[in-house]
């Protein structure tokens, strides 16, 4: 798993959940924040019809937080929102999965279990929708 997939699952995950899962896994490594949390905006872009030109569609709030461990990795997390705990959760679990001794471990026991979560989350709100749909077409008539 790429980081940046490992920093999106992480992002999408309520901080609670995130939160017991890491407690469950039983890592504890001293850390000390490097910068933030700090709360700013970031600009959302767009697509007419997924497929056109982006546009700028506005503001969102935004976190973040970078955390180094005693023994050297720096981690980031950004979260939308004003989440200062979520954001340094993820800055602490990105600088522990950059060791090699704990990667496989987190991405095994932790990431994989929440991106399965993610994507129960994500059919389950696209079949919702789809039950909404509304198929329009043109009667042509006969003249």
């Amino acid at each position: 798993m790429t980081r940046s997939q490992r920093q999106r699952i992480l992002a999408l995950t309520p901080r609670e959940r995130l939160k017991s899962r890491w407690t469950a896994l039983g890592i504890d490594r001293p850390h000390r924040r490097v910068r933030g949390p700090e709360t700013g905006m970031a600009m959302v872009r767009g697509r007419m019809g997924a497929t056109g030109n982006a546009f700028n569609l506005g503001e969102m709030t935004m976190t973040r937080a970078s955390v180094t461990l005693e023994d050297g990795p720096l981690g980031h997390g950004w979260v939308r929102g004003r989440d200062f705990h979520h954001a340094e959760l993820i800055a602490l679990i990105d600088a522990c999965a950059q060791q090699d001794d704990l990667r496989e471990r987190i991405d095994a026991e932790l990431i994989a279990p929440l991106a399965d979560e993610l994507a129960t989350r994500n059919a389950e709100a696209s079949r919702t929708a789809a039950a909404t749909r509304v198929d329009f077409f043109t009667m042509v008539r006969g003249e």
